[in-house]
């Protein structure tokens, strides 16, 4: 079986030029026991089922018939990133800029990948497929709208997963959203009040108990 028939999900992104690479730079034999093992998945896990649906930013990259890259961030509430099915993810295309070049991309070009990261726990995972565009499909865009989120429809992207892996945290620098240190913010400011409450309650006790001595 030759290399580009091997049947790995790797393969996706390990062409054969990219595996002669890794022969030269010493990294090839490690990942041909990757691949033995099969570390590389091309269905949806529960685990990446939970970590697809937690994101509030996804970055996706296409490219237009003649290579050209181009890769669009999007954004929303956590559940944004719906998945559908073990093969299938699926969101709500939010109104923007209107330049339409990744709509332009996919009609050209199905192949896409996202990118997903995690910055609080340092994590990312890249996912290999097709994605495609549907338009006027109310009844589904309803289905995935994040109830309470403040934008305007424009059509829906689903995306058929190929292949997916997770990255090592090398690199990733921790950083976290505002909203998550402001909920820490806010409990610890519960905890400083309860504890203020409970020093002055214990401090009426004490005067209390000197006065009674008297």
């Amino acid at each position: 079986m030759s290399e580009t028939n091997s049947g790995h999900a790797s393969d996706i992104a390990f062409s054969p030029i990219v595996k002669a690479i890794q022969v030269r730079k010493g990294s090839r034999r490690a990942y041909e026991r990757m691949e033995t093992g099969g570390s590389w998945q091309t269905a949806i896990s529960t685990d990446l089922k939970a970590f697809i649906e937690s994101r509030t930013t996804a970055f996706l990259a296409t490219a237009n018939a003649e290579g050209q890259p181009y890769v669009q961030h999007r954004g929303g509430p956590p559940g944004f990133l719906r998945v559908l099915d073990t093969k299938t993810i699926a969101f709500v295309d939010f109104a923007g800029n209107r330049q339409y070049i990744t709509q332009g991309n996919l009609e050209e070009n199905p192949k896409a990948h996202l990118f997903l990261i995690d910055y609080a726990y340092r994590q990312r995972v890249k996912i290999w497929g097709k994605a495609r565009v549907v338009e006027g499909d109310e009844a589904l865009a309803g289905r995935l709208f994040p109830e309470g989120y403040k934008a305007r429809v424009e059509q829906v992207i689903l995306f058929d997963v190929a292949a997916w892996d997770a990255n090592c945290p090398q690199h990733i620098p921790q950083m976290f959203e505002a909203a998550a240190v402001q909920a820490a913010l806010a409990e610890k400011d519960g905890v400083i009040a309860r504890l203020e409450q409970q020093i002055h309650q214990l401090e009426l006790e004490r005067n209390r108990a000197a006065s009674a001595q008297q």
